[in-house]
């Protein structure tokens, strides 16, 4: 391992847990310190690979209060990891603030490739994968409408994340928005046993899902406008 890297940004398996790479693996058993989003999902895979290094939570309730701490034990030599309870770093999960920070403070950062729940999400729903939009999660209440209003105009592939409280919710404001007949694909528990995949239009999925209990994370693929 590089000794003058400061930062890794380590990809975790989204699901099933040999999803992780051999060169994370390296990573996590070398550090120094190992940053989670939640030490107790995260003390489940470390565990599972017999990794015993130190741990410490970093999410975004506290990331701002702790970055300065961070920063300057980086610059003075020590090497971290950090990684969220699932997927890469960064990716509608904390890591933007620190990973700025230690820009500016001139420290060495790698990013390792790794799972990241929206890729097999998207390659297999079957709808344009060359040019897409990544929105994450829709703001809860404030500037929700307007996001939706200035989507439905969006040419390319759209990716959502969302929980199975909101699917419902998230997929009739999508009809009302986009249209009932607008092709989309949704997709949970991705890499687990009960992985699960619909395709169809937006009218023909909520339907599906009104129907059924909903469990598990979960990715939202729509096609963008003008592309039947």
């Amino acid at each position: 391992m590089d000794s003058k890297t400061s930062l890794y940004l380590v990809p975790t398996p989204i699901g099933n847990l040999r999803d992780i790479t051999l060169r994370a693996l390296d990573v996590l058993k070398t550090v120094d310190l190992i940053l989670a989003e939640d030490t107790r999902t995260s003390g489940k895979l470390l565990s599972h690979y017999e990794i015993k290094r130190p741990l410490q939570s970093f999410h975004n309730f506290n990331e701002h209060h702790t970055l300065e701490r961070l920063i300057k034990r980086m610059a003075e030599g020590e090497c971290m990891a950090l990684i969220s309870d699932a997927g890469t770093p960064g990716i509608s999960d904390p890591g933007f603030l620190l990973a700025r920070a230690c820009i500016q403070a001139d420290l060495k950062i790698e990013s390792l490739p790794g799972a990241t729940a929206f890729v097999p999400a998207l390659v297999k729903s079957g709808l344009p994968s060359d040019r897409f939009a990544f929105e994450g999660f829709l703001p809860h209440k404030k500037g929700r409408q307007t996001m939706l209003k200035k989507l439905a105009e969006e040419e390319r592939t759209i990716i959502f994340y969302e929980s199975p409280y909101r699917l419902l919710k998230t997929l009739g404001q999508l009809i009302e928005y986009f249209g009932a007949l607008r092709k989309a694909s949704v997709s949970r528990e991705l890499t687990k046993i009960y992985e699960d995949t619909v395709n169809g239009t937006l009218e023909e999925i909520l339907a599906h899902f009104n129907s059924k209990e909903v469990k598990g994370e979960i990715v939202i693929i729509v096609e963008g406008k003008g592309k039947s």
